[in-house]
């Protein structure tokens, strides 16, 4: 009797002493990555939905930019035809590839911005207004999305090379990679060059 005691309350000190020492550290970890990817996708699914009618708002009054628009179709296409899937976090290419075509996106709706400029009419357009404002807060979200996602992947790949979770991940979770983080391209860290002409 006694030693049936003994396992029972043996047993039960042990998954009291498991429950606390981070072996579910990871699943939490990956499953906040996922999380924040979830909302990273949402954000950008998001900006893209605003492309065409900023576009079309665009179009009415500068059809001779015509280059600058199709640029911004095109980019807002790739986008939306990138096979999405939880891999991506794990498969560096992939990855970049998303990267990249979200940085085309980001890049042809600043020309498109700069094209505005020459525009005082489309400046002063209540539509373009507010499609403006609405991309400008979805830039702001992308933001503290991306942000987001960068500081869980960052605990979830610490987990995974800092003990005790560098054991668990080996004798437990092997399965589990480190996360694909963004990351800022060389054009993106160059600093701007100011030229003041007499």
């Amino acid at each position: 009797m006694t030693s049936k005691r003994f396992r029972i309350t043996t047993t039960l000190l042990a998954l009291l002493l498991l429950s606390g020492c981070g072996i579910n550290n990871i699943p939490t970890y990956d499953e906040a990555v996922n999380g924040r990817w979830s909302e990273v996708q949402n954000q950008y699914k998001r900006r893209a939905d605003l492309v065409p009618n900023l576009v079309n708002t665009v179009e009415g009054f500068a059809q001779q930019e015509r280059d600058v628009l199709t640029e911004v179709t095109e980019a807002r296409t790739r986008v939306s035809q990138m096979n999405i899937s939880p891999e991506m976090l794990t498969d560096p290419e992939a990855f970049q590839q998303f990267q990249a075509n979200q940085g085309e996106l980001t890049s042809a709706l600043q020309r498109l911005m700069v094209v505005v400029e020459a525009y005082p009419d489309l400046k002063s357009n209540e539509n373009f207004l507010a499609l403006q404002q609405q991309l400008e807060g979805t830039e702001n979200r992308i933001s503290v999305a991306r942000r987001d996602y960068i500081q869980a992947v960052q605990t979830y790949n610490t987990e995974l090379r800092t003990i005790p979770g560098r054991w668990w991940h080996r004798f437990m979770y092997s399965d589990m990679l480190t996360k694909e983080n963004f990351s800022i391209s060389e054009a993106d860290a160059a600093n701007p060059t100011v030229e003041f002409k007499n």
